[in-house]
């Protein structure tokens, strides 16, 4: 089949460029003619390079991270003209969008009403796409609250799927409140496939810990420390410039994030895909509760059995932070085994039906 895949493929952030290169390269590997539907937008390009930029918009970076940001920027640039993509589209207006069998539209928050500059693009919800079939893969919602429910509108526009997959629980209560479906849960894909870097990497030269993520409080960063200096590890940050870490490699391309995620000892993140990555290659972690992403992490750690890894308060430091030394429980493994088993039977049934 023609498959199209449609994600935020362009952001300049680590888990939506694997989301969208695992799910393709996935799709692909099963035998079919996939590629990532190439939307475009002066609006959110423009967007995307201030937060790409400066991270922590509406405040300043610090005047010594630009320059790596700017390089960062321009290896996802390189990265992202290695994707395997269709003929370039106008997202406000996907007149020029090619026809396709299927439309598999995720993973990521592909259905977040509250994203800054994508939400509630009527295109991630069907409108405009010309598939013989419509379908989703690990869609979410991000952090529009179950609480708030669906529009009439909106709820319309997802009837046109022909199934419908989530990666969290508050995206499956949406779907169910508004459709009366109750939809599968399957895996992130950088969780259920294995990123596939093109490019190696430089590593430290001596035992290291990631720190993936930015806008830590002090409390935590302060503990984080200590416990490196406890173990000798140094303290890399990948993506971010942290001032209190040993190196800070904000610089990184995709490739350089999977090599450098895959290598570490342990993880210090407040990011859904620091979790999603130390889960992956199988690292302690712990996590720190951040507004933004509080439900789509609530929601992985509950799903694979890691709620201790989350840090939820100052007072929970000590107990929390223990986990960087600890190996996670082989429960967390059984249950990711059990998921990818559920999750790669979904996928091979939506795509078998359609051939």
């Amino acid at each position: 089949m023609r498959v199209g895949v449609l994600n935020y493929h362009k952001c300049f952030n680590y888990g939506a460029y694997w989301q969208a290169s695992c799910l393709a390269n996935a799709v692909r590997a099963r035998g079919h003619d996939a590629v990532i539907l190439n939307h475009e937008s002066w609006r959110a390009t423009l967007r995307e390079w201030i937060c790409g930029l400066n991270p922590l918009t509406p405040a300043f970076s610090p005047l010594q991270a630009y320059p790596g940001y700017a390089r960062k920027i321009s290896g996802f640039l390189r990265a992202g003209a290695r994707l395997p993509l269709s003929r370039k589209f106008a997202l406000e207006q996907a007149s020029n969008l090619e026809d396709f069998d299927m439309v598999i539209v995720g993973s990521d928050e592909v259905w977040n009403l509250k994203h800054s500059w994508y939400g509630g693009c009527p295109l991630f919800f069907g409108k405009g796409i010309r598939a013989g079939r419509l379908v989703s893969y690990a869609a979410s919602f991000g952090n529009y609250p179950a609480s708030e429910g669906l529009s009439p509108e909106i709820a319309e526009a997802l009837r046109r799927f022909e199934t419908i997959s989530v990666r969290d629980d508050n995206s499956r209560e949406l779907i169910q409140g508004a459709l009366g479906v109750k939809p599968e849960i399957v895996l992130d894909p950088c969780l259920q496939f294995e990123p596939e870097p093109d490019s190696d990497c430089q590593l430290p030269d001596r035992p290291y810990a990631v720190v993936y993520g930015h806008s830590f409080s002090l409390a935590f960063a302060n503990r984080v420390k200590q416990w490196a200096r406890e173990t000798d590890l140094r303290l890399i940050s990948v993506g971010y410039h942290n001032a209190w870490v040993d190196e800070n490699r904000h610089s990184a391309t995709p490739d350089d994030f999977v090599h450098l995620m895959r290598s570490a000892r342990a993880v210090a993140t407040n990011f859904f895909h620091g979790c999603v990555f130390a889960l992956r290659y199988g690292h302690p972690f712990v996590c720190e509760a951040m507004a933004y992403r509080a439900i789509k992490i609530r929601d992985l750690l509950a799903l694979v059995g890691a709620e201790p890894h989350q840090l939820e308060s100052e007072n929970d430091a000590e107990i929390a932070l223990n986990r960087l030394s600890e190996p996670l429980s082989p429960a967390i493994f059984a249950r990711i085994d059990r998921l990818r088993e559920s999750s790669a039977n979904y996928l091979n049934r939506v795509l078998a039906e359609g051939t």
